[in-house]
């Protein structure tokens, strides 16, 4: 039985969301220039979480997959990048390809054994893959430095790439390789929700058995969005270790996959910048909230209770649905 076709969304609506992402990012590239160093710097650390936070979206927003597992896929790609890097002298390019490659294999591995499940047990599946991955760190110490670390040096930070000398320490480079990756994470969110496959994920979320009888293989489309998250979530690692000169076994704890999920949740899921406007005010709601008092989380705690009353949907889904209907 061949499966019938999804059909895309409108032209003229579409359109309209390629520009508001287009002009987000505009606005990000021309944040530089105003901003205060410090805060280039926090924007930086904002955009490489942020791009975490899309691909966690993938596969909890769109696929209705809740993942507890995900600081795996990170720490995946910071460790590769990080330990050919600081024990064999690689530089940025082929460690961040390494990254991104370990990412992939642990996700195909992790998605081809946990989605054998379903419901809590995948959420359970996930969580008890991530603490491995986590105690591994911390078992090989005298090859990850566990808690403690791996830092960078200057030289493996920068390379020669068409005659030009790149150097990772220099802020704005930073920030603008950032922002690039945010942008293709992005991208490739926006190209996979508006094709088929996209439609086929959403309806899996929705309702799977009826996914299957319409002659889909979910299994497969979710096999892609574990990978496919897993991946863009390892990519973002593994440019946090370069860009930042550090690798550390806090990373793969518990909480950098609790993390994702509150930001998508509070920027609103299944929208492509719901969890980036989650991660900025999360961050930044931290950073303000512990300036004034040590309670920090308490207020942040009120916080998100208020969001929550006021915007059920995390923000852009509120806004979404109350509205934009045009948003993807």
């Amino acid at each position: 039985m061949s499966a019938p076709a999804i059909a895309a969304p409108r032209k003229g609506l579409a359109d309209k969301a390629i520009l508001l992402h287009v002009g987000v990012l505009a606005l990000l590239l021309a944040a530089q220039f105003v901003l205060p160093e410090y805060h280039a710097l926090s924007l930086t650390r904002v955009m490489l979480l942020a791009t975490f936070a899309v691909g966690y979206n993938l596969l909890f927003g769109y696929t209705g997959l809740l993942s507890l597992g995900h600081a795996l896929f990170f720490a995946a790609g910071l460790y590769g990048a990080a330990l050919p890097a600081y024990h064999f002298g690689w530089t940025a390019p082929p460690a961040f390809l390494a990254g991104i490659a370990a990412g992939f294999l642990v996700a195909l591995t992790v998605g081809a054994v946990a989605l054998r499940t379903t419901g809590v047990a995948f959420m359970i599946v996930t969580l008890m893959f991530a603490q491995a991955g986590y105690l591994a760190t911390l078992y090989f110490g005298n090859v990850t430095r566990g808690d403690e670390g791996l830092v960078l040096t200057d030289a493996v930070r920068r390379f020669e790439l068409l005659g030009l000398t790149v150097d990772l320490a220099d802020p704005g480079l930073r920030y603008n390789l950032a922002l690039a990756l945010l942008a293709a994470a992005i991208a490739i969110t926006l190209v996979v929700v508006r094709r088929p496959i996209g439609r086929v994920l959403v309806a899996i979320r929705e309702n799977e058995a009826r996914t299957l009888m319409l002659g889909y293989d979910s299994y497969r489309a979710k096999l892609v969005a574990v990978v496919l998250s897993g991946t863009i979530s390892a990519a973002a690692g593994a440019a946090y270790a370069l860009l930042f000169a550090y690798a550390g076994s806090s990373f793969a704890s518990i909480h950098y996959s609790i993390y994702p999920l509150l930001w998508t949740l509070l920027g609103g899921a299944a929208t492509v910048l719901g969890p980036v406007l989650g991660t900025l005010i999360m961050f930044y709601l931290i950073d303000l909230a512990s300036g004034f008092t040590t309670a920090h989380l308490v207020v942040v705690g009120l916080v998100l209770v208020a969001l929550v009353l006021f915007f059920p949907k995390g923000i852009l889904g509120t806004v979404r649905e109350r509205w934009l209907p045009w948003l993807p």
